[in-house]
């Protein structure tokens, strides 16, 4: 209790005190702290000005003059709690008025936390304040208090929180009776004395320190003997007394990890004040306020948001024992690695898999069986051992497969049930690794899915969708020589090496001619040919040359006495030198653009459209793209101007015969040109973005460019007519902007009529 409650008040027999100062030494001279103007109470000076700590305080009643020296709370460890009293539990009155107090909480709040609720076992009770005779006692001047332990337990028949615990059963059953309770008396709390949830302070300390051969000696033992106590388990990183979780576990993967643990082990998460945001000051319960001026930590808030939360809002899979199971850590040499946390649980039709590694050191290995564990069926119990696949409740068929996704990652994995059956779960994990599995399913090879051939490509590796990944892999013979080009180290490599040349070597032309050809190839697997691949293999080789040189062709273009020759040059050639994203997107272009064609339809432009999207062409652009900027609205930009780019590749050649009037008319209700434009109404008005505006512009003049100077067959005497008459267009354009004021329908209007 306070040292100036209402009990200390009126019943000070309720406590453990002396009629004399146990210590001729201590003074209470200061300040009275009693509200009731009858009682004085002091703390011994001393303690008050914090030089030293009292074992007891002074109250005095001043009617009577009767002077008490009572005992402070203390639990033999540091020093006297001096804000408390310390209550005699030998006393039956008191144990009854305690009782009473609690059950009267119990009828008002769904859950009461006891604190340090191991102090008031009776075996810690009697060796803090009744020692056996001989022992000397953990609280100085106990000793003259000791007593037997016959005659204790004659005081004290009974253990105080089973007498709690069972009259709160009948009397308050639907508050739940949370105790905190150190010096390994977890077990006993739940076991013997029934309480409902305790503290695991062996979480945070044993995992912390990495005693994970000790740790996990605990949990095995625990599930050998009675799983239930797992259940009731509270788990923590951190709480008021100790130390701030990021300064015990960092801010880095080991904490991630051991909160991971902590959301997806049976029992109950308790997440500390300022852990998720990232803060380091410890708090007191005294603590009106924080004194440290700390700022949230988005980035560890955003990472609780992305792999812990969503594990949280699995609790009714994670917080049951019925189907839980421990596994060992098995290396290739047989040894078990005491440092990975693996276990899994099940329920309803909802499976588990939660792997840790909670050291430093890299390592791998399989789990297979479970280890030992005690299981009921109605009274009767057994030991049982369980192998992973029925652990996961996944059907013994050999010809299956299964796939489950990473909460972590969110990337998805494939297994055939047969390797789990013969051998378990193989992992490779980094120091602090770590992983929960969900949403296992079990699949078969159909028509349309070969997972036998998809395991033998991807293996133990995650792949962001199995789905996609199985269509890749009916697409390998088209994407492996296809990303031998279009991949940011070779792209990288020819940019750097032709920046201003007019012309290609003959090693690095002859590759290029080798590889589009085993595109081809490849291509010609997955369709019917209905064209020249040798013809179209030159077509799409020279467009890709072509491209690769273009700085150097066009700046050797002669135009002699030309005003307009510098400014053209400028226009046609400055967004390639600054931007590799333009650069690449030309060459990637210059591949896919003509794919269309293996097929001899005559509109290959749109059908070279659907290649794009059914052979999934655009993921290894994306891949270089993100190589060479940090911006993921440009890689999108460049990847919707490669669409473009195939789908009005021959406006110009339709210009010849169509005004330009209707070719502007069509491209500015084209809903994808519309998009690029970034097409918006804002007060009933629709506007349109610049930027996107001039690089839709330029890539309409750098295409057709490119195409006619790829053509073997084209006029080149033409040329520089072409170049003039495409940049008047783009000028015509880029001035009908400027008036338009980037209101779209104005836009249209002038470029229309």
């Amino acid at each position: 209790m306070g040292i100036d409650s209402e009990w200390m008040i009126q019943h000070p027999e309720r406590f453990l005190s002396m009629d004399q100062c146990p210590y001729p030494s201590y003074s209470f001279s200061g300040e009275n702290l009693s509200s009731d103007p009858n009682i004085v109470i002091q703390i011994e000076d001393h303690y008050f000005d914090r030089t030293d700590a009292a074992v007891v305080f002074k109250r005095q009643n001043r009617n009577s003059g009767e002077v008490k020296y009572i005992y402070h709370g203390n639990d033999g460890t540091t020093m006297p709690w001096n804000d408390t009293a310390q209550l005699n539990y030998l006393n039956p009155g008191v144990r009854e008025a305690v009782i009473q107090t609690i059950l009267e909480v119990a009828r008002r709040f769904p859950i009461i936390r006891f604190d340090a609720a191991m102090t008031l076992a009776k075996k810690h009770y009697q060796r803090l304040w009744f020692p056996q005779p001989g022992t000397g006692g953990a609280i100085p001047s106990r000793s003259e208090h000791a007593m037997t332990m016959e005659a204790f337990d004659r005081a004290m028949p009974v253990e105080f929180w089973r007498e709690v615990v069972d009259r709160a059963a009948v009397e308050a059953p639907d508050t739940l009776l949370l105790a905190e309770a150190f010096w390994l008396m977890e077990g006993y709390f739940v076991r013997t004395l029934g309480m409902h949830r305790v503290y695991n302070s062996a979480f945070m300390n044993m995992l912390r320190n990495e005693d994970n051969a000790g740790y996990r000696k605990l949990i095995r033992n625990t599930l050998e003997f009675e799983p239930e106590i797992l259940k009731r388990y509270v788990n923590f990183m951190n709480n008021p007394d100790e130390r701030t979780a990021v300064d015990q576990f960092g801010k880095g993967d080991k904490y991630f990890g051991i909160c991971m643990v902590m959301a997806t082990m049976p029992g109950l998460p308790m997440l500390g004040h300022g852990q998720i945001e990232g803060f380091s000051e410890k708090y007191g319960m005294e603590f009106r306020k924080a004194y440290w001026d700390e700022q949230v930590d988005h980035d560890m808030v955003a990472r609780h948001e992305w792999e812990i939360f969503p594990l949280l809002h699995k609790r009714q899979l994670f917080a049951g024992v019925e189907n839980f199971n421990l596994f060992d850590f098995v290396t290739p040499g047989g040894g078990v690695n005491e440092n990975i946390y693996a276990y899994s649980n099940h329920a309803g039709h909802d499976s588990g898999l939660v792997i840790y590694n909670n050291n430093f050191g890299s390592t791998e290995g399989w789990i297979h069986f479970s280890i030992p564990q005690t299981r009921k069926s109605g009274h009767n119990k057994r030991i049982e051992q369980l192998p992973i696949d029925k652990a996961l409740f996944l059907p013994a068929d050999r010809e299956a497969f299964i796939i489950f996704r990473d909460q972590v990652t969110r990337l998805q994995y494939l297994r055939p049930l047969s390797e789990l059956l013969d051998r378990g779960f193989f992992f490779k994990l980094r120091g602090y690794e770590y992983h929960a599995f969900l949403d296992f399913r079990v699949v078969h090879n159909d028509a349309f899915h070969d997972y036998s051939s998809l395991y033998s490509f991807i293996g133990h590796q995650g792949v962001p969708d199995m789905e996609q990944a199985t269509g890749e892999l009916v697409l390998r013979p088209i994407h492996e020589p296809y990303r031998a080009i279009i991949n940011p180290g070779y792209l990288e490599y020819l940019a750097r090496k032709y920046t201003g040349d007019s012309k290609t070597d003959a090693l690095d032309t002859g590759e290029i001619h080798t590889k589009v050809e085993q595109l081809l190839n490849g291509a010609a697997l997955k369709t019917p040919v209905h064209t020249n691949l040798g013809e179209l293999r030159d077509t799409i080789s020279n467009l890709f040359l072509t491209g690769l040189t273009l700085q150097g062709t066009v700046h050797n273009v002669n135009m002699p006495g030309s005003k307009k020759l510098k400014g053209m040059i400028d226009y046609i050639l400055d967004p390639l030198l600054e931007s590799k994203a333009n650069r690449f997107t030309l060459l990637t272009w210059a591949i896919c653009s003509q794919l269309g064609k293996i097929s001899g339809n005559e509109s290959y432009a749109d059908y070279s459209i659907a290649w794009l999207d059914d052979w999934q062409l655009t993921k290894p652009l994306a891949e270089v793209l993100r190589s060479v900027t940090s911006s993921e609205e440009e890689v999108q930009n460049q990847l919707l101007l490669l669409r473009l780019g195939i789908s009005q590749q021959d406006w110009y050649d339709r210009a010849r015969k169509t005004p330009l009037a209707e070719i502007f008319k069509a491209w500015f209700t084209d809903p994808e040109i519309q998009s690029f434009l970034r097409v918006n109404r804002y007060k009933e008005v629709l506007w349109y973005n610049r930027e996107t505006f001039e690089q839709f512009a330029w890539w309409m003049l750098i295409t057709p460019i490119t195409k006619m100077l790829a053509d073997p067959t084209a006029d080149r005497s033409r040329f520089t007519e072409m170049m003039l008459n495409l940049y008047e267009i783009t000028s015509a354009l880029r001035k009908a902007e400027k008036k338009s004021g980037y209101q779209f329908e104005k836009l249209i209007n002038l470029t229309t009529s």
